[in-house]
């Protein structure tokens, strides 16, 4: 989607919103945006700027997932998506919006692995994956390696704890998934009497994180599925 974005000035203060067609609302300044003056005097000083907006939130989706929230900054975010601060914010909101929409883009796209494998027919199918979607996930050939919600959560300051906090609903949201997938599995059959649905998931949980660190520190595809296998071992029969 490519957006327009202008300001409208009306003495001292300035607002923007987005035009979505080439009607003229009034003339453009150097920043990309069309300034109407209260006066109703009118001066040309460039042209809008355009830019798409979906491949700009991709581009913010693999900083935040390279760098996690806080290491991010507006000048690398900015740089990324190829447009300036206040087109940033005139289109996305501040930081914290902007990776609350990145986040929202990751869970449909790269991370959509977790809601898939709920759907596989047995628990052991679920587990499997669940698993070896982490490993695809965050090791892509030529992408950002690790996880971006664990990247994401290395926030330690109060300015990031809002982040903190979105991003462990996020990751026990998942669980709760998982838990209720394989509670489902022991009502019928699929798992014995004895499973414990809610440390099962925990265990899966756990070791789909801990292959994200493991990416992280560079391991590869070969090396995590390895480990997935060994996880498996332990799987109840």
């Amino acid at each position: 989607m490519v957006v327009k974005y202008r300001s409208v000035q009306n003495r001292s203060t300035y607002k923007y919103r987005p035009v979505h067609n080439d009607e003229d609302h009034g003339d453009i300044c150097t920043e990309g945006y069309a300034c109407c003056m209260g006066d109703s005097r009118r001066a040309v000083m460039g042209r809008p700027r355009e830019f798409d907006t979906d491949q700009a939130l991709e581009s913010a989706m693999r900083v935040f997932w390279a760098r996690g929230y806080e290491a991010a900054s507006l000048a690398e975010l900015t740089a990324a998506m190829g447009i300036t601060k206040t087109s940033m914010y005139a289109a996305f909101g501040n930081k914290e919006e902007l990776f609350r929409k990145a986040l929202q883009r990751y869970g449909a796209g790269p991370a959509a692995y977790a809601m898939r494998a709920l759907g596989e027919p047995t628990a052991r199918a679920v587990a499997v994956a669940f698993l070896r979607g982490a490993v695809r996930t965050t090791t892509p050939p030529g992408g950002p390696t690790g996880c971006l919600t664990v990247q994401g959560a290395l926030a330690s300051s109060d300015d990031g704890r809002p982040v903190h906090d979105l991003l462990v609903d996020w990751r026990n949201d998942a669980g709760v998934r998982l838990e209720e997938r394989f509670r489902r599995a022991v009502a019928e059959g699929d798992l014995p009497p004895g499973a414990d649905p809610r440390r099962l998931a925990r265990f899966i949980m756990t070791m789909g994180f801990g292959v994200a660190v493991q990416a992280a520190n560079g391991l590869g595809p070969a090396e995590l599925d390895e480990i997935v296998d060994t996880a498996l071992l332990a799987w109840p029969s």
